[in-house]
């Protein structure tokens, strides 16, 4: 029945109309991916609305921080869930069963470790972001509190991950839902009701995530998963710990380019500015990335048709499939980015309540959105390079957006025209990368295209 229900799905992928594919396969990756976005966002508004602008700055050089561990969490995640799959299609059961102890162990160790260092040098981690006076209070506040909650945050998004992996996109979906309405209620009651400040948001955070990991645990314990677990095992060994660490590794490593990214430019922020643009710019980026969360759930759903197709020499499907899966993605951008490109008013006063928005945040926020319909293209090309086994590309890509490009630009343009260099320079490094994936990929696709003449002239 499990191989029928595999085949079923392999035949959909290589005939099936791919408006069908991109529907079936993306919905719940997408719903999930929303909902996760979703907790950011609402620590930014309660933040925002009732504590004040100077504690939204300091959450938001916190935020760069308190991602560190779901970039641990994805590294044990995506190498566990790579582990998971081949062992399910090899049918290697010792595997399966024994992966969840290597998974608690990297776990605990790593949680340890952040935890520690997280509690005893957060101020200066938030210096070292650009924090002062009030900002670098709230913000040294906030991150030692997420940093307590460390152990959640990891191992919920590891578990959730696994979950994916074995396909269940709803059932993880579901436990993300509960942790952001979790989220939401606590922050409401220690935000709003207790006026806990910072801290209450912080602890709402990660009071959410321990019911978004307890709800996967219970998943496990409860024999949900399709694979034989032990939840509760802390036995490892040294060779499936380098396995998951090395598959996973490429997560890890975009999420410290991530922290290295908010660095340089919080830094031209705090330097050039005031603490009104800190928050400004805070607000301003978790839209952004709120606004692309619907891309990353695309992105996994991608994955798996490219690879199939490829696998089977179907050139012109993986084109197809490419082409479709970014359009979709642009289909459902630009709705949105119309609505906050006419009104940003809208969305920023309701982060940032009794603030007077000047024509110059107006225009910053435009041009800092300006690329996001093309933004698509990017990421859909960091699923499609991996897919086909070429992972140097991807690689090129991300490096080259959140570290090579970046660092320079932010250390350079801002010292001559301000914080508007954060804005245009931003914009402007997209729209560098932008251009070269488009070269890239018409270069690729030239190439399957003639190997699908070729296939077809043999036929």
């Amino acid at each position: 029945m499990e191989n029928s229900t595999h085949s079923e799905q392999k035949q959909k992928i290589l005939n099936a109309p791919m408006g069908r594919v991109i529907f079936e396969l993306s919905w719940p990756a997408v719903l999930a991916m929303v909902l996760y976005g979703l907790n950011s966002v609402f620590d930014a508004f309660f933040v925002g609305r009732f504590v004040g602008e100077t504690a939204l700055a300091g959450v938001s050089l916190a935020y760069p921080l308190s991602q560190i561990p779901l970039g641990i969490g994805s590294l044990i995640g995506v190498g566990a869930g790579s582990v998971l799959s081949i062992a399910i299609g090899a049918g290697d059961n010792e595997t399966q069963k024994k992966l969840l102890g290597n998974v608690n162990v990297m776990t605990l160790g790593t949680s340890i470790v952040y935890m520690i260092l997280g509690v005893i040098f957060a101020r200066t981690m938030i210096q070292w972001m650009g924090g002062y006076d009030d900002a670098l209070k709230q913000g040294t506040t906030y991150f030692q509190i997420t940093a307590m909650g460390a152990v959640f945050w990891i191992y919920g998004l590891a578990i959730n991950m696994i979950v994916r992996a074995e396909g269940k996109m709803k059932s993880a979906a579901v436990m993300m839902g509960a942790g952001l309405v979790t989220n939401i209620i606590a922050n409401y009651i220690l935000v709003v009701r207790l006026q806990m400040g910072v801290g209450g948001a912080a602890w709402g955070t990660n009071l959410g995530m321990f019911v978004y990991t307890l709800i996967g645990l219970l998943y496990f314990s409860k024999g949900k998963a399709s694979f034989h677990s032990s939840p509760f095992s802390f036995k490892a060994d040294a060779k499936r710990l380098k396995t998951i660490f090395s598959l996973g590794a490429s997560s890890l490593i975009m999420s410290v380019m991530s922290l290295v990214q908010a660095f340089v430019v919080f830094n031209a922020l705090s330097r050039y500015g005031t603490i009104m643009d800190v928050a400004f710019y805070g607000v301003l980026y978790r839209i952004f990335t709120f606004l692309l969360t619907p891309i990353f759930g695309l992105m996994r759903a991608l994955q798996p048709v490219i690879g199939i197709n490829y696998g089977a020499k179907q050139y012109e499907r993986v084109i197809y499939a490419f082409k479709s899966f970014t359009i979709s993605a642009v289909g459902i951008l630009l709705p949105f980015w119309f609505f906050l490109m006419i009104n940003p008013w809208g969305i920023l006063n309701m982060m940032l309540p009794n603030t007077l928005f000047t024509s110059e945040n107006i225009e910053h926020f435009r041009v800092f959105m300006s690329v996001v319909p093309f933004l698509p293209v990017i990421f859909m090309a960091m699923t499609y390079f991996p897919a086909t086994e070429k992972g140097a590309p991807a690689a090129v890509i991300g490096i080259a957006r959140q570290l090579l490009l970046y660092v320079p630009v932010m250390l350079v343009i801002p010292r001559y025209i301000g914080i508007k260099g954060v804005y245009y320079g931003s914009a402007a490094i997209d729209i560098l990368v932008i251009g070269f994936v488009f070269w890239a990929m018409r270069k690729d696709f030239q190439k399957y295209r003639e190997k699908a003449m070729i296939l077809d002239e043999v036929a």
